[in-house]
């Protein structure tokens, strides 16, 4: 009975945990501020002139 508890437990906590980290990743990827830098992240291959300013 215990070991069952445990498991159940466990499932629900990690669940918890993964969906937290992957909302804490949507906020991150969609909040304003961080646009800028997306924006020239995904130019990066395109422009040839950049070079290694990250």
């Amino acid at each position: 009975m215990m070991h069952l508890y445990a498991s159940s437990l466990a499932g629900t906590v990690g669940l918890l945990f993964f969906f937290t980290l992957f909302l804490a990743a949507l906020v991150y990827a969609f909040w304003p501020s961080n646009k800028q830098t997306f924006e020239h992240m995904a130019r990066l291959p395109i422009d040839e002139d950049e070079g290694d300013k990250w």
